[in-house]
């Protein structure tokens, strides 16, 4: 079960940040050709954004087909769907070939992988959250977590290693295209895993029941406890999700353009930072057992607002190893300590009749802002402030404030209310 969730994640995070890489380095040359740098790079981050526009639709539609017939099915359908989609921008001509139906298509095969994660997340995370011991729900809910910082490190690595094998143009013409393309192996690989996977038992239980909610998302906004739920787990999220695209995928365009550092290096610092995220994520999981969900995920939001300027400063500096340190540090270290408590945190705030639902809303509606629109913030930031990230850094930690705010008079055990639950306002 919990190598189900995980090896499904990491193929999906695979598939999805994979896009993200690729939009920092081959897109703006391949499908924007605008003649202006920075236009070119907003532009393919706005594609990029697009795929969080279109995460909601998908947690929307699979949420619900989760809350009604269970979590098994929909992670078939969207795994299936994100492996097809990626491996068709594989295969997309270039705006050279066929013109602008290039970006557009582009942006096609973006929104089906904005609508396929969207589905998956929910799901995967439900599969280990239903079937864990009640004390160790963070632990579990952890497990599928690591698998983006995985996708993460297996997406930058592979773009390493192609970069470093293969010349300039041939990286630029076929070489980015094999990195997609492997999306097929590990898809067929996931869906093995996961055709095998039992429904969780306390959905068993309530379809036995029928007891299903046949709205879901009616029955999310109908409740008071609900619709607060929804609200604070949005603002809460706004610190990881700009953290992650921040340190993830940003900073590969900063560092390699504005500040002028190697590629390699800095792909390499961000895979190093995403196999430590995988390292530390479960551990913030089972601290969150034993401190609570809410205390760590906000010692995570609170190191991260913290930090920004000062490693913001380390990559400026243009010195490999403190650039390199500053982004293993915020991926690795305060990223992993919110990513790792997340999990269990917004599961608590729903009922298991939605559930699925409820934990989509508050992951893929706050990925619009928090996570698709960090990279084209920060880059509008930049150039506001004349390449100096005094600006961009102000808002990393405007949204570490709002976060930590949220986590703080945010509902506690809606869902589950164990005995064992702590009194204290953490």
């Amino acid at each position: 079960m919990l190598a189900a969730s995980l090896i499904g994640t990491t193929v999906e995070w695979y598939d999805f940040f994979l896009y993200a890489t690729a939009a920092g380095l081959v897109f703006p040359a391949l499908f924007f050709p605008v003649g202006d740098e920075v236009a070119g790079t907003l532009l393919a981050f706005g594609t990029f954004a697009v795929g969080f526009v279109a995460r909601p639709i998908g947690g929307v539609i699979f949420g619900h087909i989760g809350d009604r017939l269970g979590r098994k099915r929909t992670l078939v359908a969207t795994m299936v769907m994100m492996g097809v989609a990626t491996a068709l921008i594989g295969l997309l001509p270039s705006y050279a070939s066929i013109g602008v139906a290039a970006p557009l298509l582009l942006v096609l095969l973006r929104v089906l992988q904005g609508i396929a994660v969207g589905g998956e997340w929910g799901g995967a995370v439900l599969l280990a959250v239903e079937n864990a011991p009640p004390r160790r729900r963070g632990l579990y809910g952890s497990v599928p977590q690591i698998g983006l910082g995985l996708g993460l490190a297996l997406g930058t690595g592979v773009f390493a290693l192609l970069g470093q094998v293969l010349d300039p143009e041939t990286f630029l013409s076929i070489g980015w295209r094999i990195a997609f393309l492997l999306s097929v192996v590990l898809v067929g690989v996931g869906l093995v895993v996961r055709l095998k996977v039992l429904e969780t038992p306390e959905f068993r239980a309530l379809h036995s029941s029928g007891a299903t909610a046949s709205v879901p998302i009616v029955e999310v906004f109908r409740a008071r406890a609900h619709r607060r739920g929804v609200g604070t787990g949005m603002l809460a999220r706004w610190a990881e999700g700009a953290a992650f695209n921040t340190w993830g995928v940003f900073i590969i365009t900063y560092a390699t353009t504005t500040v002028e550092m190697d590629k390699t290096t800095i792909l390499l610092a961000v895979t190093g930072g995403a196999l430590l995220m995988a390292v530390l994520t479960p551990v913030a999981g089972r601290l969150a057992d034993r401190y609570g969900r809410r205390r760590i995920f906000g010692i995570g939001a609170a190191g991260f607002g913290l930090t920004v300027v000062p490693s913001f400063l380390a990559v400026q500096s243009g010195i490999p190893w403190l650039a390199a340190t500053a982004i293993v540090a915020q991926l690795g270290v305060f990223y992993a300590a919110m990513t790792g408590t997340e999990s269990a945190l917004f599961a608590e705030l729903f009922d298991t009749g939605v559930r699925y639902t409820g934990m989509s809303l508050v992951f893929q509606g706050s990925g619009i802002w928090a996570s698709g629109l960090t990279p084209v913030f920060l880059t509008g930031l930049l150039a506001f402030g004349a390449g100096d990230p005094w600006w961009a850094a102000g808002y990393l930690v405007l949204t570490a404030v709002i976060s930590l705010v949220a986590v703080i008079v945010m509902p506690r055990f809606i869902g589950w209310r164990p005995e064992w639950a702590r009194t204290d306002p953490w």
